[in-house]
């Protein structure tokens, strides 16, 4: 077992899933963990995550020393070496410039971390402080042009530290980089398998609920859907799922939603219309954490008066991921990124318990765990749609005529890119409605209307991404066809940036 130490980096999950991936079972543990804890779990090393805090900050998270003098081998990530680098007498300060997204890495030493490893390769960077100067025994392993010392080790006492993220799929070879720590390094095994944990998943559930009801809040993608095949494995016929018309969803996908859960799950299957308290509960409200957080309580009211019809009910199901969760604060040293209506922005008080299966797993693991239930590819492959829906790509007022015109300016991106061939298409791509207008000209006349942003990202889990490179023929027909085919807008943009430092959805 290999342990990681959270301190509060939007991506700690990430690093347990990767080195899960590599063949080692991974737990995310507190970075304040007393160290009799840590040494009776005999972790075969520790990582230490990236963190949004500075390690000269008054009340930055630290790291018991002993921990280093254990002969535990210790990788740092980001947030993580500069705190070795601070603990052993080495130099932090604030950089020159600070860097975000994609960086060059040279390679200085390979005979650990970097093994087997290219000269140069591209990481991910996301942080201000750099180490000036690493600790005495560690020697510099790798530079940018911007960070001299962007990964240092000492061979002798087991200890590196790498300023970029091996984690993310953005870092190439990052996933090596983890290997050769794992196995080099720590002298791993890679042999754990997790390609059977939904079966543990349902083993859980089954005990947890073994008495009761409960209702699935189906969205007809394919997180919830998972959520509910999973319940119901655990739970038959005691399961009820509910897909609420929000008045938020796209074109077509509330006809799309009955027609394929009803024939999946039959009698089981409730559809609600709440499209006009949702927009009730929204008029005039432009900031997005409040709209999030008015949906969400939308939402629970809905399933609570669902629950009261379907008789006594106990257990509400979600499909929550961990993206969701970390983004609205998951952990105490996380910085909140913004508000998911199925997290932060539920009701303090509910009746019914909370079951989320999935709320420590991502958007790549739970398609993986799709296709071992044996969903259909149609729902597998759909790409990521926000629970709160439109109402996060309308920027600004929530009103039905702007509804409208999102819908049909996305109609548009999607059935354009949906022209690519599915292997080669991104993997999320949709448009936002700004809330503001611009001058054109139509028909020898001025206009003064709005203006359609386009969006489409190539991520893997959802935690970072990269704007994809469409076509310019692509890209020039979605925008003649939107300035053409939908009345009020004008103008057509293209969004060119990653995340971080920007999230995927714009609110």
């Amino acid at each position: 077992m290999v342990l990681v130490l959270d301190f509060g980096s939007q991506y700690n999950r990430l690093i347990v899933r990767k080195v899960r991936e590599c063949g080692v079972y991974c737990e995310l543990i507190p970075h304040d963990t007393p160290v009799k804890e840590i040494e009776r779990l005999a972790p075969k090393g520790l990582i230490l995550s990236g963190g949004p805090a500075s390690v000269y900050d008054k009340n930055a998270p630290h790291l018991s020393k002993k921990l280093l003098e254990s002969g535990i081998p210790v990788l740092g990530i980001c947030y993580g070496m500069q705190l070795l680098a601070h603990l052993l007498g080495g130099s932090v300060a604030p950089g020159h410039k600070r860097e975000y997204g994609r960086c060059r890495l040279m390679v200085h030493e390979g005979d650990s971390l970097f093994r087997g490893l290219p000269d140069s390769v591209i990481c991910w960077m996301s942080h201000g402080d750099i180490v000036h100067s690493p600790p005495s025994g560690f020697s510099t392993l790798a530079g940018t042009a911007d960070v001299p010392v962007a990964a240092m080790g000492d061979s002798s006492r087991r200890i590196f530290g790498v300023q970029f993220h091996p984690e993310v799929t953005h870092t190439q070879y990052g996933k090596e980089i983890l290997k050769n720590f794992l196995s080099t390094v720590c002298g791993c095994s890679m042999t754990w398998d997790a390609g059977r944990s939904h079966w543990k998943i349902v083993e859980e559930l089954s005990k947890a609920l073994a008495r009761g009801k409960a209702i699935c809040a189906l969205s007809g993608g394919v997180d919830s859907t998972v959520a509910a095949g999973l319940v119901s494995l655990a739970m038959g016929d005691r399961l009820t799922c509910v897909f609420v018309d929000n008045g938020l969803l796209r074109l077509g996908e509330v006809e799309m939603v009955k027609d394929t859960f009803s024939r999946l799950f039959s009698s089981r299957f409730v559809a609600v219309d709440g499209s006009a308290r949702f927009l009730k509960a929204l008029s005039r409200v432009v900031d997005p954490e409040e709209k999030r957080k008015r949906i969400g309580r939308e939402f629970i009211r809905v399933f609570e008066e669902e629950a009261g019809r379907l008789g006594r009910t106990d257990f509400l199901v979600q499909g929550t991921l961990y993206p969701d969760v970390i983004e609205s604060r998951g952990t105490r040293t996380a910085a909140k990124i913004k508000t998911h209506h199925n997290v932060g922005g539920l009701p303090r008080k509910m009746k019914l318990t909370l079951v989320e299966p999935l709320r420590y797993l991502f958007k790549d693991e739970v398609r993986i765990m799709a296709k071992s239930l044996g969903l259909p590819d149609r729902l597998i492959q759909r790409q990521p749609f926000p629970g709160p829906g439109l109402a996060v790509r309308v920027l600004g007022e929530v009103t039905p005529e702007r509804l409208d015109t999102l819908r049909q300016a996305d109609l548009i991106v999607r059935e354009e890119i949906e022209k690519i061939p599915y292997e080669d298409r991104p993997w999320q791509f949709f448009a936002v409605l700004l809330p503001v207008k611009s001058v054109g000209v139509m028909g020898d006349g001025r206009t003064y209307a709005d203006i359609i942003g386009v969006r489409a990202v190539n991520s893997e889990d959802g935690m970072t991404c990269d704007w994809s490179r469409l076509s310019h023929s692509t890209l020039e027909t979605i925008s003649s066809r939107i300035v053409n085919e939908v009345p009020g807008v004008n103008r057509v943009v293209y969004d060119i940036t990653s995340k971080p430092p920007a999230t995927i959805e714009w609110e």
